[in-house]
């Protein structure tokens, strides 16, 4: 292989003197299909000196999962103006980098080589800017019989604008007659927009003019204004969506003033949480019952505590077990990992607001909601100390853009945790190198992963390594999963890796074990979990019940 390897990197590059740029697509093909990025990159290299475009493409897209962006600008940028895939790769960098330059690019690409991939960025970064309408006008303009994928796009874009349109047209109705009831039906068509906002953040736009409108008619309207503030604002529309849920709790919608709380919780305002979770109970709301149970024990108020929990009866399982901890605590018990004691948090923010990036991270973490609801509060409250250097905290920051559907910078601080040492950003970066096909980069992260993180990562990083056929490697790694691993998710899929591992080297008679028991439960435990349609994944993945087969013909023999 080793011997294979250099003749057909030497045929790369002296391909690319030549001038034979589809000699060097082959080569590119043998070292990518064939998984061998690593020692592709060098030839990569020389066929680029030598003014390959296709080379530079190659090679910049694997600085770029690799984490060499500027790297990777550089190599697009040299050819970009000749090779439509550079350009489309030098836009979609830019745009995750916030450039506005990559608009130049990708329209570049689209006119001067009729990338139809440059062609659905440009229409999505129109529609990020809110220019549904052209986008999609645009994307269905100059269009050829096999330029089908711009259909999806250009119907997704026509469907926000049909929201739009829908809410308008209700609202004018609702206007003319004064009817806060038909504002209220008329802002709902709206709903169907939440889940883009994120990812086009121009909608917000338009949306906050209806919302705003529909608000005028009816305080049940801007119960939902405020909860769109509250999901797309950043801190300068709190003040108005806290405004919006009182006068909708005065005017006597259900929830208003538990949102408010809740809200208010989020932010670290504990004593505006309170009052506004009595203000609901007062009104004869019973779920904020369970909202100042709550918050009572995170403040070691556990007399009033007690009182609220014991509200929802000795049939409530929940309570009654939520009693027993407060009872514990009183006792001197010491808090479970998950169980805050937001008596620290004054004490955190001041310090974080004197300029202790720990406290700072600390504060967030305590405030932290695992949905991301209050992801962009505490984002200020974090980046410091992940700035400085702390994985941990770099780690959540990490986290907080995910749930932000930021996913460039989500990748960015995986990345900077990862190099820090922390275990589940080096899983991230290993499970996003394979969402690339970079399965060595991919191996290399799941060791790193392994080393005192989860036994999932012994698994994954065992499991590439069987795949490239380094047994001896492999075995401890899957050893490991397979002794700690018993009853988890992964179990099985270990079971399977580990007997081909031992097969293979020449430990047959204990290959048997697992092997059997992969075979029994591969199908609902392992293949169930993958696509089915990924014939890349499919032909890499272990046959248990073919190499049980071999272990037994050897066995026999």
């Amino acid at each position: 292989m080793t011997e294979d390897i250099q003749a057909r990197g030497e045929a790369l590059v002296a391909a690319a003197h030549a001038g034979d740029s589809e000699g060097v697509r082959r080569g590119t093909d043998f070292f990518v299909f064939g998984k061998h990025i690593d020692e592709g990159i060098p030839y990569w290299e020389q066929a680029a000196a030598a003014g390959d475009a296709f080379a530079h493409y190659t090679l910049a897209r694997y600085r770029k999962i690799r984490g060499d962006r500027s790297a990777a600008d550089a190599l697009y940028r040299a050819v970009a103006e000749r090779h439509p895939g550079s350009a489309y790769g030098l836009g979609v960098l830019l745009r995750e980098d916030g450039d506005p330059e990559a608009a130049e690019w990708l329209r570049r690409g689209w006119e001067g080589g009729r990338n139809l991939d440059c062609k659905i960025e440009l229409g999505k970064l129109m529609a990020v800017e809110g220019r549904v309408q052209e986008a999609s006008a645009f994307l269905m303009s100059d269009t050829e019989l096999g330029d089908i994928a711009v259909f999806r796009w250009s119907q997704l874009f026509d469907s926000f604008k049909a929201a739009f349109d829908a809410t308008a047209t209700g609202l004018e109705a609702a206007e003319a007659d004064e009817d806060g009831e038909a504002a209220v039906t008329a802002v709902k068509s709206l709903f169907a927009l939440d889940k883009h906002f994120a990812d086009y953040p121009g909608l917000t736009t338009e949306a906050d003019t209806l919302y705003r409108r529909a608000s005028a008619l009816s305080a049940q309207a801007g119960l939902y204004y405020a909860m769109f503030l509250t999901e797309t604002g950043g801190e300068e529309s709190w003040p108005r969506a806290r405004d919006l849920l009182l006068r909708a709790h005065e005017d006597g919608c259900d929830q208003a003033a538990a949102l408010l709380g809740i809200e208010h919780e989020r932010r670290g305002d504990l004593a505006e949480a309170e009052r506004a979770y009595l203000l609901a109970v007062d009104a004869g709301e019973e779920p904020p019952k369970w909202n100042l149970a709550m918050l009572c024990k995170r403040l070691a108020r556990y007399d009033e505590a007690e009182a609220w929990f014991a509200e929802f009866g000795d049939d409530d399982k929940d309570a009654v077990q939520q009693l027993a901890r407060v009872a514990a605590l009183r006792e001197g018990g010491a808090r479970a990992a998950d169980e805050v004691d937001f008596r620290l948090l004054p004490g955190l923010r001041e310090r974080a607001e004197a300029g202790d990036a720990r406290a700072g991270y600390e504060y967030a973490a305590m405030l932290n909601d695992w949905r991301g609801k209050n992801a962009r509060y505490l984002l200020r409250w974090m980046e410091p100390a992940a700035e400085a250097g702390d994985s941990e905290a770099a780690y959540d920051v990490a986290e907080l853009y995910a749930a932000l559907r930021r996913f460039p910078l989500r990748d960015a601080w995986h990345r900077r945790a990862a190099e820090g040492g922390d275990h589940h950003s080096c899983h991230h970066m290993g499970w996003l190198s394979e969402q690339h096909r970079d399965y060595q980069e991919a191996e290399r992260w799941y060791v790193r992963a392994a080393d005192g993180g989860p036994l999932l990562n012994s698994m994954l990083a065992g499991k590439l390594k069987a795949q490239r056929a380094a047994y001896a490697e492999a075995e401890p790694f899957l050893r490991t999963a397979w002794e700690e691993g018993e009853g988890s998710a992964y179990w099985t899929e270990a079971a399977g890796y580990y007997g081909l591992v031992l097969h293979r080297l020449g430990r047959s008679e204990e290959a048997v074990e697992p092997l059997e028991e992969a075979v029994d439960r591969w199908e609902e435990d392992v293949r169930s979990r993958y696509d089915r349609d990924d014939l890349d994944l499919l032909s890499r993945m272990v046959r248990p019940e073919k190499v049980l087969e071999e272990v037994e013909a050897a066995l026999s023999a």
